[in-house]
Order: C-alpha cells, then sequence, then structure tokens
C-alpha cells in the first residue's frame, strides 16, 4: 500500500513544509549535477559519518539524499503529513520541531553504531517525527492508500493510528534484524533514525504548545 493523501483539513498554507520540500529539492538537484567523484566528497563531508561526525554534521546530513526514489519519498510523505502538524503547531514552532525531530534521529542512529563510516544522510529521521506527532494530534484521521491486487488498483481509506503504527512497527523490526548489518558497517536504511526521530516526535507535540482544535478556528481560512 501507499499513501496519497490525507482526508484532514488545514486550517492555515503550510509555508515552512513548502520550502522545506524546496530548500531539500534544489540541494539535491545540486547533487544530481555533480560527478560521482565530487558527490562522494560532498556527501561525506555533509552526511553524518559517525566515526568522524562533527556537530553541524548531525544538521545538514538531513537536507541531502542518495537518490531520486530517496528525496521523492521523503518530500512525499512531508507534504502528506508536514501540513497539519505545521497548522497545529505554527510555523516558527513547527520548523524547531523538525529541526529537532531531525536532530534527535541522528543522535539516534550515531547511538546505534557509533563508529560507521558509512555517512548518513536523508530527511527521512525528521520527517518520522512529523508522523509521530500526526499519529498523536489525529489518530482519527484518514490516510487515503493506493492498493495493489494483482492485476486490480484501487484506494481505500485507512485511520492515521493504523498506518503510521504499522510503519513504526516495521522500523522497529527491521531495526533489530539490522544490528548485524550495523556491525558490520554496512550501509543500508537508517532504521533507528526513524525510531528516534518518530519518538521524538511524539515526545516534543506533548511539549510544545498548540493551536486550538480546529474546530474553534472557524475564523481561519485559505
Amino acid at each position: 500500500m501507499i499513501p496519497l493523501y490525507d482526508v484532514n483539513r488545514s486550517y492555515s498554507r503550510p509555508l515552512v513544509t513548502i520550502a522545506l520540500i524546496v530548500i531539500n529539492a534544489a540541494i539535491f538537484l545540486y547533487e544530481a549535477s555533480l560527478d560521482s567523484y565530487s558527490l562522494d566528497h560532498f556527501l561525506r563531508t555533509y552526511g553524518l559519518v559517525p566515526a568522524r561526525a562533527q556537530w553541524f554534521d548531525f544538521v545538514t546530513s538531513m537536507f541531502l539524499h542518495g537518490g531520486w526514489l530517496h528525496v521523492i519519498g521523503n518530500m512525499w510523505f512531508l507534504w502528506i503529513y508536514g501540513d497539519n502538524v505545521e497548522d497545529s503547531l505554527g510555523r516558527g514552532r513547527f520548523l524547531l520541531f523538525y529541526l529537532g525531530c531531525g536532530l534527535a534521529a541522528s543522535l539516534a542512529q550515531y547511538a546505534a553504531n557509533p563508529g560507521a563510516s558509512v555517512p548518513m544522510v536523508g530527511a527521512s529521521g525528521a520527517i518520522a517525527g512529523v508522523m509521530g506527532a500526526y499519529i498523536i494530534k489525529f489518530p482519527h484521521a484518514r490516510i487515503v492508500m493506493l492498493v495493489f491486487l494483482f492485476v486490480f488498483v484501487t484506494t481505500i481509506e485507512v485511520p492515521a493510528l493504523f498506518v503510521l503504527g504499522y510503519w513504526l512497527l516495521i522500523q522497529i523490526f527491521s531495526g533489530v534484524s539490522s544490528v548485524g548489518d550495523l556491525q558490520a558497517n554496512k550501509g543500508g536504511v537508517a532504521f533507528f533514525a526513524h525510531i528516534g526521530g518518530f519518538l521524538a516526535g511524539v515526545a516534543l507535540i506533548k511539549l510544545l504548545p498548540t493551536h486550538p482544535p480546529h474546530w474553534r478556528r472557524q475564523d481561519l481560512r485559505w
């Protein structure tokens, strides 16, 4: 199943979400313009390499991506879930929230394998935090999923609690299964970053002040 969009109205323009998507896309287009040697140097300089990590790597790494599918998938998820979380937090707090979740995700992956020499890149940890906040604020929102049934293709609406809860379980099981690869210093998906970012999002959305429920905000319009 592939999430297409959520059935959950936003009451403000998601300017920060849009800006983050544009920035990530622009940086990836720059990456795509580099030759293989320059790209490898760029990713190793600004990606998070735990074995020789510098403080700024924990931030810059969340704006880099390893391929077209990587960046498109991440930005698609950010677009689906980001507008409502931004609407709930407000633009300034949402930006701080996003960066905080990305930092927590990087720290979680670093803690899982501090000696790794393979650079970690991607916004998925920060976006996992957005998903964690979404499951807390909008557990009953409906997510429209694209479903493939052999030769048939259809869509169904599934509660966010199920979609995002199932996603988290996959990350946990996959993370446990990847421990051997981490110890062998192999590359792959940063599952512990996903878990750390998601849990950070759950915690931060409970700590940060949010706007009143949508039914009390009838004066706000697109």
